[in-house]
């Protein structure tokens, strides 16, 4: 890249980043007074704001190399980490969001607070700082500075080292990200989040129709027929046991990864606990489960083409999506990308430091410190801890170079000390009355260093590899830990069988097309299933196989039936369910 394209793509990306900061600085300016408002957008967001937030948080640079560098190496199975987050968002949507907006609260801790008792909440809060503070927030800042250094070569560029140019990168992403989280609340988060999820979408199609271009040689039907029927086995998602994703660790793993992330994550469900009812709530977040479905074809294919283009000449998968974008893409639109690529990354960042405040805030210091303190002096607080936070992040996440597996595979080993036990005692709380604070209590000390033992430290202290993917360990600590909190809901039952929750003021009428809607979205995760497999155009001996057609068409007839039916009983049967759980908090 010579100094004229050097300068055409810093400047067209500082010019989309200010538009970007323009426009949620007028959407946003004068409404970050009061808590509700600085760290629930003033319980006031639609549904396009959310999703297009929640989009954005989840998808960042490290799933951009990510993703596409093990599609490079193998085949289409990690889009099970993806498309399967539908079925997470069903259950949000259905089940678990007229709980919690109906609740009113603000954090999740605040749920396991008043369900259990004040100690369960902090053993909470503390595993999300922990999760947060040491691998969460540095990973999306080290994967947007790895991107950044392998799309735009920075130390040539700038004739500096690769760490110190790391450093540097890392430094400038962080703060421009903190100053929105810090300074403008949620509400500027949600609103640039939207912007900028708009200009991932333009990018993330552009990127494999271009690739498409240069495999057909100039003919976009030729390479994508191409990619079909030359080495068909890359597009298949159905993994076997040695692929990146087995099929079957969806259904012992996956599943619940998933349900926890989209479900009770606290930086991911912030942006639906500030809907302004629970229908745009709904809408919010059964949209981004639709959006989850584009993710294989920006995030997946792009690395299937850069196999058939270049081969083995790349030494490593992760190299093939930014050796993509600098053959591929023009000049004019670096600037573009690298706008967006930075708002991905923004985005992650900001929603986590958002939200570690506000459990900080609201869940420590409120409560512990400072009962009676004004909401001006929480606000202040927050953006203190914030900065600290932050802070410390700029100085851990370049250290996760060093880190022996891989930033991806650490990354989802690490969320596994938390999302499990999490998980099962937030259910298990809302299934059973009877299970005592105790159970959740020891749930959340014996997952910890079981799944240290499982995952680590059989290896590092024994030198024993059981061999059984961390994956898997998520389903059977799960089973494990939901039989244990039965047993002690029934042998040693909590006191109060009955917990009264304080009431929302937000409005509980769901969306009309909510269960339908549901239903088409379960219809459109199995045909993804069936497009990229075998039957469809994975088959090995041409474009789909001969089921494929008859297959889709019997899934539709299916989704039509179901979607009238849904229209005529279930929706009247679900609008009862709720009308029955107000008269009851």
């Amino acid at each position: 890249m010579n100094t004229y394209d050097l300068i055409l793509t810093l400047g067209s990306a500082a010019f989309f980043m200010a538009l970007v900061a323009y426009v949620s600085y007028r959407m946003t300016r004068g409404k970050t007074e009061g808590i509700d408002e600085y760290f629930l957008a003033g319980r006031g967001l639609s549904g396009v704001f959310i999703a297009g937030s929640l989009l954005l948080t989840n998808l960042s640079a490290e799933q951009l190399i990510g993703l596409n560098g093990q599609s490079f190496v193998g085949n289409m199975s990690s889009m099970a980490w993806e498309v399967t987050a539908g079925f997470a968002a069903i259950i949000m949507a259905i089940y678990l969001l007229p709980k919690f907006l109906g609740m009113g609260i603000s954090t999740l801790p605040e749920f396991l607070s008043q369900r259990y008792d004040e100690t369960v909440r902090r053993m909470t809060v503390l595993l999300f700082l922990l999760g947060y503070m040491c691998v969460t927030i540095p990973s999306m800042l080290y994967s947007g500075g790895i991107a950044v250094l392998q799309l735009f070569d920075v130390p040539a560029l700038f004739g500096l080292g690769y760490t110190e140019s790391l450093w540097i990168v890392i430094w400038i992403v962080g703060i421009i990200g903190a100053v929105y989280a810090i300074f403008g609340g949620l509400r500027a988060v949600a609103v640039s989040d939207t912007l900028n999820g708009i200009g991932l979408v333009i990018i993330g199609f552009l990127v494999p129709i271009l690739g498409f271009f240069a495999l057909g040689d100039g003919n976009m039907l030729a390479g994508m027929k191409q990619i079909a029927t030359v080495h068909p086995e890359k597009l298949n998602a159905i993994g076997s046991s040695d692929d990146a994703v087995p099929f079957f660790s969806i259904f012992t793993g996956i599943l619940f990864a998933n349900l926890f992330y989209w479900s009770l994550n606290q930086y991911v469900i912030q942006r639906v606990l500030g809907a302004k009812d629970l229908k745009e709530g709904q809408k919010g977040v059964l949209m981004t489960g639709f959006l989850k479905l584009l993710v294989p074809i920006f995030m997946l294919l792009p690395g299937i083409i850069a196999f058939h283009l270049y081969g083995g000449s790349l030494a490593s998968g992760d190299l093939s999506y930014p050796k993509l974008i600098t053959e591929l893409l023009p000049v004019s639109l670096m600037g573009f990308f690298l706008a967006v690529l930075l708002g991905a990354v923004f985005s992650s960042f900001n929603s986590l430091l958002n939200s570690i405040a506000t459990l900080f805030v609201l869940d420590i210091y409120q409560p512990v410190f400072a009962k009676d303190a004004s909401e001006k002096q929480l606000i202040r607080v927050s953006k203190i801890f914030g900065t600290v936070v932050a802070l410390i992040s700029f100085i851990v996440a370049p250290f996760l170079m060093y880190a022996p597996d891989g930033l991806w595979s650490l990354i989802r080993q690490f969320t596994g000390f938390f999302n499990i036990p999490i998980l099962v005692i937030v259910l298990m709380g809302m299934f059973m009355r009877t299970i005592p604070p105790i159970a959740a209590k020891i749930v959340i000390v014996f997952h910890v260093i079981a799944y240290y033992f499982f995952v680590f430290g059989l290896k590092q202290i024994f030198g024993w590899d059981h061999g059984i993917s961390y994956i898997h360990g998520y389903g059977i600590l799960l089973v494990i830990e939901v039989l244990f909190m039965i047993v002690m809901g029934k042998y040693r039952p909590a006191t109060a069988t009955k917990k009264t929750y304080r009431r929302g003021n937000v409005e509980l009428t769901p969306w009309k097309y909510a269960i339908p809607v549901s239903v088409l979205l379960t219809s459109s995760i199995v045909w993804m299933y069936v497009l990229f497999s075998k039957i469809g155009v994975a088959y090995p001996d041409g474009i789909v196989s001969n089921w494929f057609w008859p297959v889709t068409l019997l899934l539709v007839v299916t989704t039509v039936i179901l979607w009238r039916y849904a229209l005529q009983a279930w929706n009247t049967r679900y609008a009862e369910y709720l009308e029955e759980y107000k008269r009851a908090q």
